[in-house]
């Protein structure tokens, strides 16, 4: 996952008044939105200043300076001073907003210097934990700051402290961990079935407006699952977000009516913002465990399908890319080669392993370049690689092998100062075949191949030879370069 919003960030390690200003800039819009959101009865409905901050300073480590951080203080105090007259106690709200945004953004850069990225940026478990610890100390001492402003006592302050602080942490930060923009723009799915979770989530929040209780307010999370098993994380994300943001603000105005007689005095606004937290870390825990097992799976199939130290097909490798090859219905040509390095032991023997792989290393390249989009290079075992091509006939693919022959014997390798001549030996197997036989007609071309191959080092190694029509004369390919 990218670390920024690509050209378009904010932020840029070699700007600080840029840095500065749009620290400035974000802290009082989203100062704003909050305070455009405050109820009579509690400090604000919804605050996303601190989740959005914090998830600022936690993805860009760079702002992670004293004098950032202070920016954001000032803007915050500014505010106020414009549009309230909270006096002294504005100096200690908002240092409580800091201090949230302090331990969350030094809490995940920790992971990050620790290489917890499974899969990177966020570990949904352990940021459910520090918005848990950033909303107490928050709550601490925002509701000590709130006491000489609000008519609630301190416990009354705290609850809805820290609720609120925990609430629209878990909900914002993963948003602001994950999102990015895309590269390039990806035509939209056409089919509707792709839509069903979208669909199903909207269902269920207009059930919980319809039964209320408060139980409903857990009826999105079935749905919400399914969008994180459907979905990648950054679109899990941002569905969970939206969705915990709509049920706040819809507990809030009475339209999700949660209010039961109980022997407890719980806040309503309470109770709600902690159930929501709590149900919105599941789907972003699910979508994560979906991520790394995707990530296992594509590194598990590459390591399969292709050779670590050459990076062409594997065997196997080499079969799965055929295997996709019989989808396309056409007949071919097919030219099977099969690539023996002359001498490769000697290499192994009086320069190292190290050299011969490195040897191998570049060989593979070399032959990867000559065969170009044309066909397939896999390595099969060993200094041994095989190369298919839809040819047209034996001619085309007899003349692609001296091409390659020629091409690896012209291109002496170096090691520590010294030249190495390599030379190839080359056998060859062409054959028509259908696409549904591309399997079993490799096979034969391999063992086709596997015999010119033979005949090739037998009779002097650096040659190719095949067998070719009558009417087609076959180049003699010579001794070329000095043998190892």
């Amino acid at each position: 996952m990218r670390s920024s919003l690509s050209a378009f960030t904010l932020f840029r390690p070699e700007s600080p008044l840029r840095n500065a200003a749009g620290i400035f800039l974000l802290t009082t819009l989203f100062y704003f939105i909050g305070a455009e959101l405050r109820l009579v009865e509690a400090l604000s409905l919804f605050w996303p200043l601190n989740g959005v901050m914090a998830g600022v300073f936690a993805r860009y480590a760079f702002l992670n300076r004293l004098h950032y951080y202070a920016v954001s203080y000032v803007a915050m105090l500014v505010y106020d001073a414009v549009t309230t007259s909270w006096g002294v106690a504005s100096l200690v709200i908002n240092l409580s907003n800091m201090v949230f945004i302090i331990t969350v953004a030094l809490l995940v850069l920790r992971d990050k210097q620790l290489m917890r990225k499974t899969p990177d940026p966020i570990n949904a478990l352990r940021l459910f934990n520090y918005c848990l610890i950033a909303a107490l100390l928050c709550a601490l001492l925002g509701a000590v700051g709130s006491v000489g402003i609000d008519s609630q006592t301190f416990w009354p302050l705290f609850a809805d402290w820290f609720s609120e602080q925990f609430s629209t942490g878990v909900l914002i930060l993963p948003c602001m961990l994950t999102v990015r923009m895309p590269e390039r723009m990806r035509p939209l799915e056409p089919r509707l079935e792709h839509l069903f979770p979208v669909l199903a989530l909207i269902v269920s929040v207009m059930a919980s407006v319809v039964i209320g209780g408060a139980g409903s307010l857990a009826f999105p999370l079935p749905a919400l699952i399914w969008c994180a098993v459907r979905y990648s994380l950054p679109v899990t994300c941002l569905l969970t977000f939206v969705t915990g943001a709509v049920e706040i603000i819809l507990v809030a105005n009475s339209i999700i009516n949660i209010a039961v007689a109980t022997p407890l005095s719980t806040p309503m606004m309470f109770s709600a913002r902690l159930g929501i937290a709590t149900m919105a870390i599941c789907p972003v825990m699910v979508s994560v465990s979906v991520a790394a097992i995707n990530s296992l799976i594509q590194q598990v199939s590459l390591r399969a399908d292709y050779d670590f130290l050459t990076h062409v097909y594997s065997r196997s490798g080499l079969y799965e890319a055929l295997k996709r090859e019989e989808t396309h219905r056409h007949t071919r040509f097919l030219t099977v080669m099969l690539l023996d390095i002359d001498y490769f032991k000697n290499i192994n023997d009086n320069y190292g392993h190290e050299c011969g792989d490195r040897v191998l290393s570049s060989f593979a390249r070399q032959v990867q370049e000559v065969v170009g989009e044309e066909g397939l290079v896999a390595r099969m075992g060993g200094e041994e690689f095989a190369v298919v091509v839809n040819s047209g006939d034996a001619q085309k693919g007899f003349e692609l092998a001296e091409r390659i022959r020629i091409s690896i014997a012209n291109h002496p390798f170096t090691w520590q100062q010294q030249t190495l001549f390599i030379t190839v030996s080359i056998g060859l197997g062409s054959g028509k075949s259908e696409s549904w036989q591309l399997t079993d007609v490799f096979n034969k071309l391999m063992a086709e191949a596997d015999e010119y191959l033979y005949r090739s080092k037998k009779e002097g190694r650096n040659r190719t030879r095949a067998r070719l029509p009558d009417n087609l004369k076959m180049a003699e390919s010579q001794d070329g370069a000095s043998q190892v």
